[in-house]
This record gives C-alpha cells, sequence and structure tokens, in this order.
C-alpha cells in the first residue's frame, strides 16, 4: 500500500459515522500533529463558555486554519482524539466531526475528563494529518 488507506475488515462493525477502524499512512507520508485545542481566541479569551456545539464548532475552524498553514484540508486528517466534559454530549460532537471529516473518516476516540486547564471549557480535540 503506498496511499493512505482506511482499514475496515469485513469481519468487525463497520463505521456508521465519518471514522475509520483504522488507517494505513505509508512511510512516505508528511504528517502534522496539531496540539489539543480549545475554544480560545487569540488573546487566549474562552469561546462559547460551557457550549459544547460552539466550541466544538470553533475547534473544528482552528484546526482548519493549522490544516491550511500546513499545506493540509480535513481531508488529511488521519486520527482525532476528542476530550469532553460531559459524554452526554457526544452525539452533537460526533455530528459536528461528521460534517468537518465526511472524506477522511479518521481513526478518532473520544474519552470523557474531568476538567480542562481553561475554566468554562467543555471540550479539547486533537489531530494528526498525513499528506503524501
Amino acid at each position: 500500500m503506498n496511499t493512505v488507506t482506511k482499514i475496515n475488515p469485513t469481519t468487525m462493525k463497520q463505521p456508521t459515522r465519518a471514522y475509520s477502524n483504522g488507517i494505513f499512512v505509508p512511510r512516505n507520508a508528511d504528517l502534522l500533529f496539531v496540539t489539543g485545542q480549545l475554544a480560545q481566541d487569540s488573546e487566549g479569551k474562552v469561546v462559547a463558555p460551557n457550549d459544547m456545539e460552539g466550541q466544538t464548532r470553533f475547534i473544528f475552524e482552528q484546526i482548519g486554519r493549522i490544516l491550511e498553514a500546513a499545506g493540509m484540508s480535513y481531508d488529511d486528517i488521519v486520527k482525532l482524539t476528542i476530550f469532553v466534559l460531559d459524554m452526554q454530549n457526544a452525539s452533537c460532537v460526533s455530528k459536528i466531526r461528521d460534517e468537518f471529516c465526511v472524506n477522511s473518516k479518521p481513526s478518532s476516540s473520544m474519552l470523557g475528563v474531568t476538567g480542562f486547564i481553561k475554566e468554562d471549557c467543555v471540550i479539547e480535540i486533537e489531530a494528526i494529518a498525513a499528506k503524501q
């Protein structure tokens, strides 16, 4: 395999949303590691305090700016790790992830946590992108 490939063996439950069970990245790909992003503006002020939908959209837009600066797009995302304060918001977060990652279908994990470095933040997202 010489291209980034989604791995979804037929013997496993097939993904029903914008994610894959595995992603194969060949060694000749350029990798971008995006640090965990919180919903904060350029001055460090929390955007959409305690608003899961608003913060999730803001963070995906921030990740988009980072991808663009590296000459990449959402289609190049191969891994997302999403941290949330309240797992009851999982469907809201997944819906927004699906809008931004409709083509890439990255491997994706969502974990519940007890807090973030910034008060009033309810979500943090980190990403890995690969481009050939």
